[in-house]
This record gives C-alpha cells, sequence and structure tokens, in this order.
C-alpha cells in the first residue's frame, strides 16, 4: 500500500532562480546528490521528510514525464508559521498575493491558505490548518 509521498521533481527553466525562491523565500534547504547510476551530481529542495529534485528543461534526467514543462505543478505545503507572516514574507520578497487568504480543504482537515507563484508559474499554495 502507498503509504506517503518521497520526492516530486520540478522542472525549471532557470535552476538558480527556482533555488533561490524555494530556498530564500520558502526556506527549504538544498541538497546535492549524485544518483547510485554514476549519472551527474543533481540538485533537490529538502524540507521537512520530503524533498523536490530539479529537473533542467533544457535537459531533464532520465527517465522523466512524458511532456517535463515549466509552470505546470499545483501543490500545497502544509506551514506552521501563520498565514500573516507569509503574507509579509511575500511581500518583502515582492511576490504577490494570487489568492487568498481563503479557507480551503485539506488532507487531513480545513486549511487557510495563500497562493503565490514560483519563477515558472507553478501555483504554490501555503497552508495553515485550522
Amino acid at each position: 500500500m502507498i503509504k506517503s509521498i518521497d520526492h516530486i521533481v520540478l522542472t525549471a527553466q532557470n535552476i538558480e532562480q527556482t533555488i533561490t525562491f524555494y530556498c530564500d523565500v520558502l526556506e527549504m534547504q538544498l541538497e546535492t546528490f549524485a544518483p547510485p547510476d554514476g549519472s551527474p551530481a543533481r540538485q533537490a529542495l529538502k524540507f521537512g521528510n520530503q524533498k523536490i529534485n530539479l529537473h533542467d528543461a533544457k535537459a531533464p534526467y532520465v527517465p522523466h514525464a512524458k511532456n517535463p514543462t515549466t509552470g505546470a505543478i499545483d501543490i500545497c505545503f502544509l506551514s506552521d508559521l501563520p498565514i500573516q507572516q507569509w503574507i509579509k514574507r511575500f511581500d518583502l520578497h515582492n511576490i504577490p498575493i494570487e489568492n487568498g487568504p481563503v479557507q480551503k480543504t485539506g488532507a487531513t482537515g480545513p486549511l487557510m491558505s495563500i497562493y503565490v507563484r514560483d519563477p515558472d508559474g507553478s501555483l504554490i499554495e501555503i497552508s495553515n490548518q485550522i
């Protein structure tokens, strides 16, 4: 039986801009790792017990999605930091709030969420459980 998500893959047009957004704004940790097949080192964004592997749109790691493309992710991140503090943080980084705060339903119950876009246009939902 499936019990959790280990990682997802994010295809990025500009890896450095993507790293800046996810590390400097969302405070994820950059990790470089060597695949066991001997292929070149790769980068991932770590947070909690999860990670997001990065693929360069110009040369995605094989295997990859049938149509690896930028801006196609729509993902919700749970946070202990209050939504109002996230709003201030995004404002500090000149990242517009696309929607919210708005109440939504998450996997385990109600959420209070805001929505922003990453550098490639993927929709990023930041939520507090309520």
